[in-house]
């Protein structure tokens, strides 16, 4: 399993955490996803085999945040 922490942008509230976290979570081989809004990241679990940093910031832009890899 890999682990990726992403850089999110646009969070406000409980509710912008949940779209986070189902969105992150509906993109296949993530296995767990923590998102923060205090420190407006997400700590993603995924194989790397199924998924990569594209489909991850991907999934959480679509659904209206803005997203990066954190280095």
């Amino acid at each position: 399993m890999a682990r990726m922490t992403l850089k999110v942008g646009g969070m406000t509230c409980g509710h912008c955490v949940m779209s986070v976290s189902n969105a992150l979570q509906g993109v296949r081989g993530v296995q767990n996803a923590k998102v923060d809004l205090q420190a407006g990241r997400a700590v993603v679990t995924y194989d790397s085999a199924q998924a990569g940093p594209h489909e991850l910031v991907r999934a959480v832009v679509d659904e209206g945040y803005t997203a990066e890899q954190a280095m």
